[in-house]
């Protein structure tokens, strides 16, 4: 089985060098000519754009904003929006092309985007975001559309973020068209379970790990970082699975009760209060000390980055189903490697949600919507499939489960590119 080698010093942190570093072993298993390797492996287009905002005090900021389309080759650009302080260009990169493989593994003909605005949401009203996302919009007119690039919530963007971005596109067409984002109100032309979706994902793609590894079906330990819609609903999922989830956290840190946490009761404290802190029948940790308990499964489902060459050899977790993008390093691949620890990576784990989004985009331009059972049924079909196709690849190219994931992804993307040739 081959292994990422070290990652140059400095590096590590960087996603989109991870993101390379996938992508340069599994087009060397595919036999990929350098040619169309680096085409594969090159944004087709990226904006960064000044967003200057009045604020609430009537004083002038200016953010900085981005847009990256990483391909096309299957279908127009498909990604989320993120607001944050953390943003930055190698970031939107990197997220910008796990999109493109991602919706490659589940199948669906949407190519990769990522969208963000360095912000900090948290110090900011509802009128100044509003203001914010308006403006973020109007900057990406040339490069957005139905047929061209899909935007969708990430982190801390919601519903009434993607309403937003719906009625300035709208307004700008001259035509109400909800087909332009996913992730809306219901009410907006939303999908019935997009909420739940990539949530639900997850506890599939433990389901099948478990099953693959020939591990209980019920039982079993597991430990999420992570407590919103991925994190907080897939321990809900899982629980309700008959699994024991022993620890779950928030931005501020973890509960943890080896005998398993109420889940429902979990969430409705962390709806109420903002915060698991406080949570009653539950013992206190840091966030750092969560992701190296004992337990069977780790679920990674809060950001990048957050399993390293620096922690990876005292992960006691089995299994590792990624909910967040790029949680595990490549250096950290390999240690996880020799210790025998099966990895479902986050461009199969947590694609429930884009396969959702693909629903949420064909029902909004055929104006039909479908009930909540036929949606989350239908992504099971899909995520199954894909699991099984990754699982294959992974056992045919005597790798990973990621670099099996990073076959099959680019094996289609490849196609697709070879076969509309290069515009010259």
């Amino acid at each position: 089985m081959s292994n990422p080698t070290s990652t140059p010093s400095g590096q590590e942190s960087n996603p989109f060098v991870q993101m390379q570093r996938r992508f340069e072993l599994a087009s060397g298993f595919l036999g990929l000519d350098s040619g169309h390797a680096k085409v594969l492996e090159t944004p087709a287009q990226e904006i960064a754009t000044s967003i200057p905002v009045q604020m609430d005090d009537g004083s002038l900021r200016v953010f900085t904003g981005y847009r990256v389309q990483h391909s096309v080759a299957r279908g127009p650009a498909k990604g989320g929006i993120r607001y944050s302080p953390d943003v930055s260009l190698d970031e939107v990169r990197a997220l910008a092309a796990w999109m493109t493989w991602k919706c490659a593994v589940v199948n669906v003909p949407f190519g990769g985007g990522k969208g963000g605005i360095i912000c900090d949401p948290r110090r900011m009203s509802q009128s100044e975001l509003e203001r914010l996302t308006r403006r973020y919009t109007s900057s990406l007119l040339d490069l957005i559309g139905p047929e061209r690039d899909v935007p969708a919530p990430d982190m801390n963007t919601n519903e009434q973020v993607m309403a937003w971005f719906m009625d300035t596109y709208s307004m700008h067409t001259r035509a109400t068209n909800t087909a332009i984002v996913t992730g809306k109100p219901i009410g907006l032309g939303g999908s019935q379970g997009r909420r739940e979706a990539t949530g639900l994902g997850v506890a599939l793609t433990v389901r099948e790990s478990l099953k693959h590894l020939g591990l209980p079906e019920k039982g079993c330990r597991i430990v999420v970082q992570g407590a919103g819609n991925v994190g907080g609903l897939g321990a809900l999922f899982l629980h309700e699975m008959g699994h024991k989830v022993t620890a779950i956290s928030d931005m501020y840190g973890a509960i943890h009760n080896e005998s398993g946490l109420d889940l429902p009761a979990v969430l409705d404290w962390l709806q109420e209060k903002g915060t698991l802190e406080g949570f009653l029948g539950a013992e206190r940790l840091e966030n750092s000390e969560l992701l190296t308990l004992d337990c069977d499964v780790l679920v990674p489902a809060a950001t990048e980055n957050q399993i390293t060459s620096a922690n990876a050899a005292d992960i006691q977790a089995k299994v590792i189903v990624e909910g967040a993008n790029g949680p595990t390093t490549a250096d950290a691949d390999r240690i996880l490697a020799e210790k025998g620890v099966f990895i479902a990576p986050d461009i199969l784990a947590n694609a429930g949600g884009v396969t959702v989004s693909y629903f949420e985009w064909v029902q909004d331009r055929m104006g039909y919507f479908w009930e909540k059972d036929l949606v989350l049924r239908r992504m099971e079909d899909i995520m199954v499939k894909a699991f099984d196709d990754v699982v294959a690849a992974a056992k045919a190219y005597d790798t990973s489960a990621r670099l099996g994931a990073y076959c099959v992804a680019i094996d289609r993307v490849a196609y697709c590119l070879k076969m509309r040739g290069l515009y010259a």
